[in-house]
């Protein structure tokens, strides 16, 4: 399975997606990249801004849960 369907099934499944929990879950370092693919593709994924545990601002990226 690769990076993108790893991400996307963690999407549709109603996870919240950081770049720390893509690193963790499949070993990518561009999430960004792996969602502009999967937005190319069509599918609608929201993204929020989040504080870390130290002050750092990323990006957390959602989905509506599919079945």
């Amino acid at each position: 399975m690769t990076q993108t369907d790893q991400i996307l099934s963690a999407l549709k499944a109603g996870r919240h997606i950081t770049p720390m929990d893509a690193l963790s879950l499949c070993g990518c370092f561009r999430l960004s990249g792996r969602i502009y693919d999967l937005r190319q593709a069509g599918h609608k994924i929201n993204r929020t801004m989040v504080e870390t545990d130290t002050g750092a601002r990323v990006a957390s990226y959602s989905m509506e849960a599919q079945a």
